[in-house]
């Protein structure tokens, strides 16, 4: 959708640039080549390239991601994106990196952030663990532990 306010052109809700004026610059995001600080509980480390972080993305309907896993077991924890997938998950010995491409120029923070587990044992007011037993087939002692870490 685009708007105009003041003789500022606006596409997808982000200013968009007089095409005369563009230079290579809206195209470069330094930092991508750096890798993250993986060392959390998931092992990984998400640096984003979206529409916020490189305007030169808007209307081109992509974005990209870096992730950075440590070695032995580094994950991108189950999380949702309204129409993309991923799955990635480092079995090996080393240090792993994966550049992924996706389909839209702004995802939904929380789609980044709010991964399953903090969605589902995170939630306040607590999900009653009586319904969280039964939907992952637990003992009721281990959903109360999953609730506690979060």
């Amino acid at each position: 959708m685009e708007s105009q306010i003041f003789g500022a052109v606006f596409v997808n809700g982000k200013f968009c640039k007089d095409p005369k004026l563009v230079v290579a610059n809206d195209f470069f995001l330094s930092g991508l080549y750096k890798p993250g600080n993986a060392s959390n509980a998931a092992g990984s480390a998400v640096t984003l390239a979206f529409v916020e972080q490189l305007l030169g993305l808007n209307t081109l309907g992509i974005s990209l991601v870096r992730i950075d896993f440590v070695p032995n077991g580094g994950l991108n924890p189950p999380h949702t994106h309204p129409r993309e997938i991923e799955i990635l998950l480092n079995i090996g010995k080393t240090s792993a990196v994966a550049f992924v491409a996706l389909n839209s120029q702004n995802l939904s923070t929380i789609t980044i952030t709010v991964t399953i587990a903090n969605f589902v044992f995170g939630s306040n007011p607590p999900i009653n663990p009586n319904v969280l037993t039964k939907a992952f087939m637990l003992e009721k002692n281990m959903v109360k532990y999953l609730q506690s870490r979060f």
